[in-house]
């Protein structure tokens, strides 16, 4: 049996091919990736596990060196990390 890989029509995504079934840009996932830089317009270059990648973080407050919840391209949520203050452990 051959499964037939759906199309993303996403114009967020990058991938024009989805895999597993789903398209993670399209689903209801967000993928967690670490801020490298913040560029101008509230853009940031983010580090994912395929390589790195540029999205939106004008709806959190999230500094170089944070770990972020994206989805579709844009950030919403902060969990952690060197900007934010928290170190990401979470409760002790």
């Amino acid at each position: 049996m051959t499964m037939d890989v759906p199309e993303c029509h996403d114009p967020a995504c990058h991938d024009p091919e989805c895999h597993d079934e789903v398209c993670v840009t399209c689903s209801d996932a967000a993928v967690e990736v670490t801020v490298l830089e913040l560029l101008d317009d509230d853009l940031a270059v983010v580090r994912t596990e395929a390589g790195t990648e540029q999205v939106s973080v004008a709806l959190v407050a999230a500094g170089v060196g944070d770990r972020i919840l994206v989805h579709a391209s844009e950030a919403i949520a902060v969990l952690g990390g060197a900007a934010s203050g928290t170190g990401g452990g979470g409760p002790a």
